[in-house]
C-alpha cells in the first residue's frame, strides 16, 4: 500500500507538470484528488490492510493529499498568472498610434427649428421666457377665459393629475398670463417655447407631446395690423419669400377676432395630401388680438392697453421646411432620421 501511495503521488506530479491550461488542470483534478479520483479510490482500501501497517499508510496518505493539494494551488496560480500575461500582450495597445476621433453630438432637428424662430422672432424684439409645463386648472384654463362649464375646454384633451387642480399645460397660453405679471404696467414682447400635453390619439400630423411657441406683445394702440405683419415677416423668413400665407377666422377663447395661419403646403405643392388633409393649404399657428378679460386677469386695463398673441408648432415647421411627411419620427428615436440633420 505504500509503495502504491508513492507510485500515485509520482504519476500525480507527473501529469500536474505536463497541464499546459486551466482546463486541463481541472481534469487533473478530478482524476486524482475528486470523489471518484484515483487518491480517493486507493484510501477506500485502506481497510484491507493489517491494522498494524495502518497508522503508517495513513500518514502516507495525508501526506501525499495535502502535497498534490499543494502542488495543484501552486500549477493553478502559475497558469493564471501565464494566462493574464498572454491577455494583456495580446491586447497591448500601441500608444504611438493615432487616437480615434470621438463623434460629435448634435442638436435634434425640433431644437434646431426652435432656435430658429428665436433667431428670427429675437430681430423684432421679442425674447424668450420660460414657463412651467405643470400647471393648476384656474392658468390653464379660467384666467383665459374659460371657466369649468365652458364648452371650449373640450378643444383640449387635459392629462390631469392625481393632485386636484393640477394637469400637464394642454397649451403655451398659460405663459400669457405669467407674463403679464411678470411685466405689469409695462409694455413687453415675449415668446413663450415648451412641451405640451394632450390625450389624442397618434397619427401622421398629431402627437399626445408636442413643441409649442407661445408669442405675446402687450402695449398702447397695438392692433391685428400689427400681428398680421409679424406674421407676414416671419413666414417669408422661415419659409421663403416664394411661400403663399393666408389668414382665415377662427375662436379661441383668450384672443378676440381669432384668426389661423396658414402656408400652402410645401410637400404637395398646393395639390393636396394627407398632411394637409387634401386641402393644399397646411395650419402653422393661430392668433389673435389678447381678450379684454385675459388682459384684466394678467393685470392689464383693456381700456389702457391691448395685445395680440400667437402660438405655433416647431414639428409642424420643420415638416414643411424639410419635407417631413410623419410627425411621429420626431420623437421615434430613429438615428436614420434623426442623422440627417447633422
Amino acid at each position: 500500500m505504500l509503495e502504491r501511495l508513492q507510485g500515485l503521488r509520482s504519476q500525480a506530479e507527473r501529469e500536474l507538470a505536463a497541464v499546459a491550461d486551466l482546463g486541463g488542470l481541472e481534469a487533473w483534478r478530478v482524476a486524482f484528488l475528486g470523489k471518484k479520483g484515483a487518491l480517493t479510490l486507493a484510501l477506500r482500501d485502506l481497510g484491507q490492510i493489517p491494522s498494524s501497517e495502518r497508522p503508517a499508510v495513513g500518514r502516507l496518505a495525508n501526506e501525499v493529499k495535502a502535497a498534490l493539494e499543494q502542488a495543484y494551488e501552486a500549477r493553478a496560480e502559475a497558469l493564471r498568472r501565464s494566462a493574464l500575461a498572454e491577455s494583456l500582450t495580446r491586447g497591448a495597445i500601441d500608444v504611438r498610434l493615432p487616437g480615434r476621433l470621438q463623434a460629435l453630438g448634435y442638436l435634434h432637428v425640433s431644437t434646431q427649428t426652435l432656435r430658429e424662430i428665436y433667431a428670427i422672432l429675437g430681430q423684432m424684439g421679442f425674447h424668450v421666457l420660460q414657463s412651467p409645463e405643470v400647471e393648476d386648472d384656474e392658468t390653464n384654463f379660467q384666467l383665459l377665459n374659460m371657466p369649468p362649464d365652458h364648452p371650449a375646454r373640450d378643444m383640449w384633451s387635459t392629462f390631469y393629475l392625481n393632485r386636484p387642480g393640477m394637469l400637464l399645460r394642454t397649451h403655451t397660453s398659460p405663459g400669457q398670463i405669467h407674463a403679464m405679471r411678470k411685466y405689469h404696467p409695462e409694455p413687453f414682447r415675449v415668446i413663450l417655447p415648451g412641451k405640451c400635453y394632450r390625450y389624442e390619439q397618434v397619427t401622421v400630423r398629431s402627437e399626445y407631446m408636442f413643441y409649442q411657441v407661445e408669442g405675446m406683445a402687450v402695449g398702447y394702440n397695438i392692433t391685428m395690423a400689427d400681428l398680421k405683419g409679424v406674421m407676414f415677416s416671419f413666414a417669408r423668413q422661415i419659409f421663403g419669400p416664394e411661400r403663399k400665407l393666408r389668414f382665415r377666422p377662427s375662436y379661441f377663447p383668450f384672443t378676440e377676432p381669432s384668426a389661423e395661419a396658414d402656408i400652402d403646403c410645401i410637400l404637395c405643392r398646393g395639390k393636396g395630401c394627407v398632411i394637409c388633409k387634401d386641402s393644399g393649404w397646411l395650419e402653422i399657428l393661430g392668433a389673435g388680438m389678447v381678450h379684454p378679460a385675459v388682459l384684466r386677469n394678467g393685470g392689464y386695463d383693456p381700456d389702457q392697453y391691448s395685445g395680440f398673441a400667437f402660438g405655433m408648432g416647431p414639428e409642424r415647421i420643420a415638416m414643411q421646411k424639410h419635407g417631413i411627411s410623419d410627425i411621429r419620427l420626431f420623437f421615434g428615436n430613429d438615428l436614420r432620421f434623426l442623422q440627417q440633420f447633422a
